[in-house]
């Protein structure tokens, strides 16, 4: 699984976002959509891999095991990105067990030059019922994001799910959730450009 630099980085570089439940149209998979579109509106190109997606992973084994369709390519294209957001409910006052298995996935790259989130920048976004379950959880996050040897952006978006997140149009209700959202990917794509450069 042998991964060149991509040329076109810094003028078109790859965000891929990870995150939603296995209930379809959740908030946590909305939030990661509208920061998937500022990217978009930066000059990204964009793949979010939802609830849909991340429920057809099986549970990670760690020994030697036939990898599934599903586990290459979240593992090809992590490796590809020059940036990922990760965005997860908070359950329990941490991440959910689908957001953490589809990280335990990425042991997929070990042997891969860069394994991991290396060098990447990694943005995080939390949706919860109440700040609490919220902080717990983006601290949670950010330390997978350093174990898994990445970049957690300077900040992380905390939605509040107590109260309705977002309009019929799928934008956030309150333009604080906007900004937070837009501050997200805007650092990820600033870091993402900035290592294209150097």
């Amino acid at each position: 699984m042998a991964h060149e630099r991509r040329e076109d980085a810094m003028s078109r570089p790859l965000i891929v976002g990870l995150g939603g439940t296995v209930r379809p149209g959740s908030s946590s998979e909305r939030a990661l959509a509208a920061s998937l579109r500022r990217c978009e509106a930066l000059g990204a190109e964009t793949r979010l891999l939802g609830g849909e997606f991340l429920s057809r992973l099986p549970i990670f084994d760690p020994r030697p095991v036939e990898v599934t369709a599903a586990q290459q390519e979240l593992a090809d294209l992590v490796c590809r990105a020059d940036g990922v957001i990760v965005a997860s409910p908070g359950y329990h006052g941490s991440i959910s067990g689908i957001i953490k298995n589809a990280l335990d996935t990425l042991e997929l790259t070990r042997g891969e030059a860069a394994p991991y989130l290396t060098g990447k920048p990694v943005g995080a976004i939390i949706t919860a019922d109440g700040w609490q379950a919220a902080g717990t959880t983006l601290m949670a996050l950010r330390a997978i994001i350093h174990a898994l040897r990445g970049w957690p952006t300077p900040f992380g978006a905390a939605l509040n799910a107590t109260s309705e997140l977002f309009g019929p149009d799928g934008e956030p209700s309150d333009p604080k959730d906007t900004w937070q959202l837009a501050t997200v990917a805007e650092q990820v794509m600033d870091f993402a450009q900035m290592k294209a450069r150097s």
